[in-house]
């Protein structure tokens, strides 16, 4: 595999509460060893049918206030025709509609391009699954 395309499974481990993850550091660290400085293209993948990738404020509330508003968009009840697991589960299996399973951003100089506030974050309802696996890969000029 060239140098220009370098990508890395991430392990993040969930729990059992649905959560909003800060991976921000994780992608920086990723950067700092295959980016070399180069400008390019940092894409994450969650391979998941019931996570995605937000690009969000955390620390100040923004991360219980996204969840609060996938409560209210898609409730944990009976009303979901796909009803194995937890009640209500169907609903984290329309997530990725609302929160896309993917993200690609800017590096530049090697280094994540990101607004002020704004945070690579994994969003994960599924209270089943506990382990989530994201994959990272840079593709930079040389």
């Amino acid at each position: 595999m060239s140098d220009a395309f370098t990508t890395r499974i991430l392990n993040v481990a969930t729990g059992s509460a649905e959560r909003v993850a800060d991976i921000t550091g994780d992608c920086e660290s990723f950067l700092r060893e295959v980016a070399a400085g180069r400008d390019g293209l940092l894409n994450l993948f969650v391979p998941h049918a019931t996570a995605g990738i937000a690009l969000i404020e955390t620390g100040a509330g923004s991360d219980d206030d996204l969840l609060a508003a996938l409560h209210t968009l898609l409730p944990a009840d009976d009303r979901w025709q796909h009803r194995h697991g937890s009640p209500g589960h169907g609903r984290d299996h329309v997530l990725p509609a609302l929160v896309p399973p993917h993200a690609t951003l800017p590096v530049l100089g090697g280094r994540l391009e990101l607004g002020t506030w704004q945070s690579v974050c994994l969003v994960d309802t599924n209270r089943d699954n506990p382990d989530r696996r994201i994959r990272l890969s840079f593709l930079g000029g040389r």
